[in-house]
C-alpha cells in the first residue's frame, strides 16, 4: 500500500509533473477576485448611475423644449457624485424615508431655484431605478465577458499542450474509447465561448431596456413628448432606441440575465465535478496543485484533497437557486410590483458568478496532469476498449455483422475468464490468422486510436480565437 502513494498523491515529484508546474507557474491565478462586480453594484455606483440618468433626462427634455436648456445645463453640471455626500443622503433619508426623494433633495442644494424645479421633471422613481439597474447589469456583463475571455485563453493553452495526450473516454461511467485530454478541454472551450455569445446577445436587450414611461407606463408625467424624450435620453447615454413596451411587470430581461449566469454556473460545476472525479485516488489522472504551504489534510498527509473543484460544484448549486428568485419576479401584479425585492438577488447572482469564475480560473492554472496514470488507466480494460478497431480490421473477412458477433462472444467469455483482448484473439487460431505479423501490436495500441481528436482541438481553438476580436468592449467612459 505504501509503495502506491507516490503515484497517487506524490506524483507532483515526477520529472514530467515538475515540468508542468514550471510551465504553468507564470500564469498561476490569472483571474483573481477583484471586487469589480461589488463595486458595480455598490450604493455609490447606483447613485452615480441615477445621476447619469437624471442628467440625460434633462438634456433630452431640453432638446424637445420640455424644460429650459439652462436648467438642463445646470442639472448636468450638478449631477456628480461629489454633490451627494453619503452622510447628507443618510440624514435626508432618515427624515423622508424614500431613497429617491432623499437623493433629489440633497442634489437640489447644488442647483439654483429655477433649475431645481426642473430636476426629475415628470419622472417617476421606478423608471430611474430600473434603468439604473440595467446600467449596472450592463457593466457587470462586460466584466463577466472579460473573465470568460481570460478563462478561454487559459483553456486554450492547456488544450494545445495536451492536444495529443491519450486518456480513456468514459460514457455512463464506463471505459468507452480512447480520447485525448486536449479534446476533453476543447468541449469546455466551446461551451465557454457560447456563454460569451449569450452574454453578448443579452447586452442588446439590456441596452434597449432603459425606460422612462411613468408610473403605469403611459408617459403621463412626460406629456406628448414622452416617447421622444425617452429615445433621446437613451441616445444621450450612448444606447439604442428603448423597447416600446412597458416591461415593468414582466422583467424578462432581468430573468434572462440571471438565467445565463445559471447556465454558466452549471458549466463550471460540471468542470469542477469532472476534475473532482478525475483526481480520485482510484483514477489519479489529474490533481490540483496546492499553493505553497497549503495542507491537504490535518491527519492524512498523503492526501491532496480537492478544493477549487469542490467549490465549483457548490457554486453550481447556489447560483441557479439565486437565479430562480429573479426568474420568479416575472410573475408580478398588474402594471408593476416589487414584492420580492429582486435587485438584491440580481446583485447576489453577479457576485457569486464573479467568485465562481475566479475559482474556475485558479483551478485551471493549478491543474496538473499525470500522463503516466492516464496511460495506465487506458490499459485497465485489458484492451477491450479497442474491440471497435478490431471489428473494422476483420470486417472484410467476416462481414460487419459477423465481426461484431465474434468480438461480442469473445468479450462474454473474457468476462468469465478475465482474458485480455489480445489473449482472447491469440487463443482463437482462426481469428488470429486474419492478422498480419505485427498488425495486432499496432491495432492494440490505444495511443494510435484517437480519431480526429487533434484536428478537433485545432478547430475549436481556431474558431474561438477568430471571433475574439468581435467580442463587445466596455466603453472607456464607463
Amino acid at each position: 500500500m505504501a509503495a502506491s502513494l507516490p503515484a497517487l498523491s506524490g506524483a507532483q515529484d515526477s520529472p514530467a509533473l515538475q515540468a508542468q508546474a514550471e510551465r504553468f507557474a507564470p500564469q498561476a491565478d490569472t483571474l483573481s477576485p477583484n471586487g469589480e462586480i461589488a463595486e458595480i453594484f455598490s450604493v455609490g455606483s447606483l447613485n452615480a448611475q441615477v445621476l447619469r440618468l437624471e442628467a440625460a433626462l434633462a438634456r433630452a427634455q431640453a432638446a424637445r423644449g420640455v424644460i429650459p436648456q439652462s436648467a438642463a445645463d445646470a442639472i448636468t453640471v450638478a449631477a456628480i457624485p461629489e454633490n451627494l455626500p453619503q452622510a447628507d443622503l443618510d440624514a435626508e433619508y432618515a427624515v423622508v424615508r424614500h431613497r429617491m426623494v432623499a437623493l433629489l433633495n440633497v442634489l437640489r442644494r447644488s442647483l439654483d431655484e429655477e433649475s431645481a424645479d426642473y430636476l426629475h421633471y415628470g419622472a417617476t422613481t421606478v423608471d430611474l431605478y430600473d434603468s439604473a439597474a440595467m446600467l449596472q447589469m450592463r457593466n457587470s456583463v462586460f466584466a463577466l465577458i472579460d473573465d470568460l475571455r481570460t478563462i478561454e485563453l487559459q483553456l486554450i493553452e492547456q488544450a494545445r499542450h495536451y492536444r495529443d495526450t491519450p486518456m480513456i473516454g468514459r460514457t455512463l461511467g464506463q471505459h468507452a474509447l480512447p480520447i485525448t485530454f486536449g479534446k476533453k478541454l476543447s468541449g469546455y472551450i466551446g461551451e465557454n465561448r457560447r456563454h460569451i455569445d449569450r452574454l453578448t446577445d443579452l447586452l442588446e436587450r439590456i441596452e434597449r431596456s432603459i425606460i422612462m414611461k411613468g408610473a403605469v407606463g403611459s408617459y403621463l408625467g412626460l406629456g406628448e413628448e414622452g416617447q421622444e424624450v425617452e429615445r433621446l435620453m437613451a441616445a444621450e447615454l450612448g444606447l439604442p432606441e428603448p423597447y416600446p413596451d412597458d416591461w415593468h411587470a414582466g422583467r424578462d430581461v432581468f430573468a434572462e440575465y440571471a438565467l445565463v449566469q445559471s447556465m454558466i454556473a452549471h458549466t463550471w460545476a460540471r468542470f469542477g465535478q469532472e476534475i473532482f472525479l478525475l483526481q480520485m485516488t482510484d483514477i489519479g489522472s489529474v490533481y490540483e496543485q496546492l499553493p505553497g504551504g497549503s495542507v491537504g489534510s490535518s491527519t492524512m498527509p498523503h492526501k491532496v484533497n480537492p478544493s477549487l473543484s469542490e467549490a465549483l460544484i457548490q457554486h453550481g448549486r447556489v447560483i441557479p437557486r439565486l437565479a430562480e428568485i429573479v426568474q420568479d419576479d416575472m410573475i408580478n401584479f398588474f402594471e408593476r410590483d416589487n414584492t420580492s425585492r429582486p435587485n438584491q438577488a440580481i446583485e447576489d447572482v453577479a457576485l457569486a458568478t464573479e467568485a465562481m469564475l475566479g475559482d474556475a480560473s485558479r483551478l485551471i492554472s493549478r491543474l496538473r496532469v499525470n500522463e503516466t496514470r492516464m496511460a495506465e488507466n487506458l490499459g485497465r480494460s485489458e484492451g477491450w476498449i479497442l474491440t471497435q478497431r478490431i471489428v473494422f480490421a476483420i470486417q472484410d473477412d467476416l462481414g460487419r455483422e459477423g465481426a461484431e458477433h465474434r468480438l461480442r462472444d469473445l468479450a462474454a467469455e473474457a468476462s468469465e475468464t478475465g482474458a485480455s483482448l489480445r489473449e482472447a484473439i491469440e487463443a482463437d487460431a482462426e481469428l488470429l490468422a486474419l492478422f498480419e505479423p505485427g498488425e495486432l501490436d499496432a491495432l492494440l495500441d490505444p495511443a494510435t486510436y484517437l480519431g480526429l481528436d487533434g484536428a478537433l482541438v485545432d478547430a475549436v481553438i481556431a474558431e474561438a480565437l477568430s471571433v475574439r476580436a468581435s467580442d463587445p468592449v466596455r466603453p472607456s467612459n464607463e
